[in-house]
């Protein structure tokens, strides 16, 4: 018997937002794929549909002390404290070397503690070639002060949102926190304040306690849980999200799976980024593009972008 066309053709992956292109839709997420270089030995760069840079601060910044990391029944709680080398630093050292590397999309994460710190983050990395786009993080939960307190009051958002839209050259990708009433009114404000897509969810504010010594399992008490045991929540933020606003939505928390890619898509993701599964299979990103196709092929789906927001309700 003769195969026809679609069953013989090869999935189509791509998929775009922001007016970048991606050759499929996974993202190596920020925080758990260093610079991108330190993985240049274990997974094809090229294969990926990109990944987000260590967030980039205005200087250099040592992070929580240990333990930062411990893992739990179904995830893993982390408090880095966004340990990283500094924008400059980025630029000199790292940026080079992903320059060289071919088809590549490379996206810069940035923090701030303040809304100076953003907008001199973002002066420096615009002389940055090679980076696609930057992803605003108000969201993380491990620091003292700063992201959070952006990422949780619509005020604060609109704010530092707005101010890096107007000196940002590059398109801006707004992460959000999960740790606020309304992911939608979060999602809104964003969109109106200039953002070009938005990336959600973040890790969620969490502990655990050593019941021998009573004592925290991480040093800086509070951490953000990550992994499987937040996907179900993640799945229906980035829903209400993506029925919020007309941007494109780039979904995460708790992918390791193709099924969980489609997953996320069906709900309203154009994209998705992975984390916590980097974590225990270092080429899992990798994998999953993989095992993606090969379930589109399954299926006789021959766009896999025309799955976002296909969720059917009747």
């Amino acid at each position: 018997m003769t195969m026809n066309a679609a069953e013989n053709s090869t999935p189509d992956l791509s998929v775009s937002f922001a007016g970048i292109q991606l050759k499929n839709p996974v993202i190596a997420a920020s925080g758990t794929f260093g610079y991108g270089v330190e993985f240049e030995d274990v997974v094809h760069l090229s294969k990926l549909g990109g990944f987000v840079v260590k967030g980039l601060s205005r200087e250099p910044m040592t992070g929580n002390p240990p333990p930062r990391l411990w893992e739990t029944a179904a995830g893993m709680l982390n408090a880095i404290g966004l340990q990283n080398i500094g924008a400059q630093a980025f630029l000199e050292e790292k940026l080079p070397r992903l320059r060289q590397l071919k088809n590549v999309v490379v996206l810069a994460n940035v923090f701030g503690y303040s809304r100076e710190d953003y907008e001199r983050t973002i002066h420096i990395l615009n002389d940055g070639e090679g980076i696609a786009a930057y992803e605003l993080n108000v969201s993380c939960p491990n620091t003292a002060h700063g992201g959070l307190q952006f990422g949780s009051d619509p005020r604060s958002l609109d704010e530092v949102v707005t101010l890096a839209r107007r000196i940002a050259r590059r398109p801006l990708i707004v992460k959000l926190s999960p740790n606020v009433t309304s992911i939608a009114q979060m999602a809104y404000v964003a969109q109106e304040a200039g953002a070009d897509a938005l990336s959600l969810v973040n890790t969620f504010v969490a502990m655990a306690i050593d019941p021998e010594t009573r004592r925290p399992r991480i040093a800086n008490v509070t951490a953000g849980l990550s992994g499987p045991a937040i996907k179900p929540i993640a799945v229906r933020m980035v829903y209400d999200a993506a029925h919020a606003v007309k941007i494109p939505v780039i979904g995460m928390g708790g992918i390791s799976t193709a099924a969980d890619v489609v997953e996320f898509m069906l709900a309203g993701a154009a994209a998705v980024q992975i984390g916590t599964a980097s974590y225990w299979d270092p080429c899992a990103t990798e994998k999953i593009v993989v095992e993606l196709e090969r379930w589109c092929a399954d299926r006789q789906i021959p766009r896999l972008a025309e799955l976002t927001g296909g969720l059917r309700l009747e």
